[in-house]
């Protein structure tokens, strides 16, 4: 299967989530708001304990954004809209109140940088790595920024912010607190995701519940925040730099 997707299948009261996309795993708009839903719908499904967010193929977890989206954005408000794709996702990830655990098995760029750090627990594979490319194309990453700073702190945030065209070590990611194991192989990630998260569907699903909000206390603001971040990101998409440098990825 080539064709996009965002699927959920249930076993055993777990809810694997799964998105594709044939250009590495970027995401267009479209494919972000069927990402949105199914994350919502998997949170109100009462037959759900444990939530597995994941990506098809081997290679890249998640390119970030639709670059060939991003090339056609033609004023501030198109441009707001896309990047509320990602703002949207975050948010419906972090009001969820099913536990989310990532299953990180290759690289993560930008926005898949964001998807990851908005997991309550998230595993990797040594193919992991990951990058914050924004800054290199002439807009940045706001929107994902409140969960990347929140899951590695400001200074790796910052660090990979300005070294914008460099990727960093799944052992870097897990040293500062994005991945919490790194395995050799994508069997043995998916092994211990799913021993994880059996092990979480047989507990008191009250007690997830509760625990999910304390992980999360402190981001009611993030509703108006990744709005105020993907207005700004809307805007800088329209500059000369960035639309000069998109049409090299055309």
């Amino acid at each position: 299967m080539n064709e996009p997707y965002v699927k959920l299948v249930i076993e055993n009261s777990i809810g694997y989530i799964t998105f594709f996309h044939p250009d590495q795993n970027a995401l267009p708009s479209d494919s972000l708001a069927e990402l949105e839903r199914t994350i919502y719908n998997a949170g109100i499904n009462q037959s759900i304990k444990i939530i597995v967010l994941k990506s098809g193929g081997d290679r890249t977890f998640c390119a970030g954004a639709s670059f060939k989206e991003l090339i056609n954005i033609s004023t501030p408000k198109e441009g707001e809209q896309f990047f509320l794709g990602f703002a949207n996702v975050i948010n419906a990830m972090r009001k969820c109140p099913k536990l989310i655990i990532g299953r990180v098995q290759g690289k993560a760029v930008g926005g898949g940088v964001g998807l990851a750090a908005a997991t309550d627990y998230c595993l990797a594979t040594q193919y992991a790595s990951i990058k914050l490319s924004e800054l290199s194309i002439g807009i940045g990453p706001f929107v994902i920024e409140p969960a990347v700073s929140r899951k590695m702190g400001v200074n790796a945030m910052s660090q990979m912010t300005m070294n914008a065209e460099t990727f960093y070590t799944p052992d870097f990611a897990k040293e500062k607190g994005l991945y919490a194991e790194v395995y050799n192989s994508v069997e043995e990630l998916d092994v211990a995701v799913n021993i994880l998260a059996e092990k979480l569907a047989g507990y008191n699903s009250e007690a997830l519940n509760k625990i999910k909000t304390v992980f999360w206390q402190g981001t009611n603001h993030w509703g108006a925040l990744l709005e105020e971040r993907a207005k700004i990101s809307g805007e800088l998409v329209l500059s000369d730099f960035t639309k000069k440098t998109l049409k090299r990825f055309k």
